[in-house]
């Protein structure tokens, strides 16, 4: 590998919050450090339209407590063949970009992995509200993602009370049930439906709904997550089974935007910072990781083939607590 004299970043996949706070000390850990660095707007459509700019320490300021990224972030179907990653290659060498940051979930890191075999340094970083992520304890986006959630919930749990309901509410994560787990355990609640636990039985939900309005439970919510869905047919049957009126509310994209919370500044600084480490450093093909406590960094191989489980004993408290 070669001296690095500039640095690329790009943000791909989901938006998180807390990937302008990543940005910003990419950017300026750069820059004290007497590198360059250039933004790729929109991805990796974007670095095959050539869509690179130049950043400095005022293009980044007054971003952290945004959401969204202000590099934007878009799908790309033509990346994802041999033709399409040969010619990102040669794009970023043709503007002299000797490293990249790239800010995104799984499939982004698959991205770094084929430019990294074409002989680009590369660093993943891993921002997605989902933490699905198996190398790594937290990703960018998470923290956010579920306090606007757990607030939502808190507010929807008001009127349920009110109307003594029962309240489904569906919680993104893609294929994923960490969102759904945490609100559960943060919000309280009669059930959970996670793609975790597929043994789900409906019945047994039902009978826990009807024992607790026996031992005098005014309200009811269910957590469901974004990988099972189906929330507006499952109002109904629990309606029908139970009696209870019974609503769907899915919380969809709410859960993505807002401001990031200090731990999403915090962690994703971190990340930043360390990524333009690394690449300094004479790395290439890693990912950033929170792991044990510890900030870290993995063989983005090593990562992408690591698989990821539910805490079991987090679902095992979430169990205890349904009992009214």
């Amino acid at each position: 590998m070669g001296e690095i004299n500039t640095i690329g970043v790009l943000t791909s996949g989901g938006d998180a919050p807390g990937m302008n706070a990543a940005i910003r000390a990419i950017v300026r850990t750069a820059i004290a450090s007497g590198l360059n660095v250039k933004g790729i707007m929109r991805g990796y459509a974007g670095l095959l339209n050539e869509e690179i700019i130049d950043m400095d320490k005022q293009s980044v300021s007054e971003i952290m407590r945004r959401g969204g990224t202000i590099l934007y972030t878009a799908r790309c179907k033509e990346f994802m063949t041999e033709e399409g990653q040969q010619k990102a290659a040669e794009i970023l060498k043709k503007h002299g970009i000797d490293g990249l940051i790239v800010i995104g979930g799984d499939g982004s890191f698959r991205g770094a992995q084929k430019l990294s075999a074409l002989g680009i340094n590369t660093i993943g970083i891993p921002g997605t509200i989902d933490l699905d992520i198996a190398c790594t304890d937290y990703t960018i986006g998470f923290d956010t993602a579920v306090n606007t959630a757990v607030e939502a919930i808190d507010k929807i749990k008001d009127t349920s009370m009110s109307h003594e309901r029962c309240s489904i509410i569906e919680v993104m994560g893609r294929n994923a049930g960490y969102i759904a787990l945490w609100c559960e355990i943060a919000n309280g609640a009669d059930g959970i439906l996670i793609p975790e636990k597929e043994q789900f039985d409906e019945q047994d939900l039902i009978e826990t709904i009807l024992s607790n309005r026996l031992k005098g439970k005014k309200h009811h919510v269910v957590i469901n997550a974004e990988g099972i869905g189906d929330s507006n047919r499952l109002a109904k049957r629990i309606e029908t089974a139970t009696g209870i009126e019974t609503r769907a509310t899915i919380l969809g994209h709410i859960q993505r935007g807002g401001s990031p919370t200090a731990k999403d500044r915090v962690y994703a600084s971190t990340m930043g910072a360390y990524a333009v480490d690394l690449l300094s450093g004479g790395a290439t093909n890693r990912v950033i990781a929170y792991k044990a406590g510890q900030f870290t960094d993995f063989d983005i191989d090593e990562a992408l083939a690591m698989k990821k489980t539910i805490d079991e004993y987090q679902f095992l408290i979430s169990r205890l607590m349904v009992m009214y």
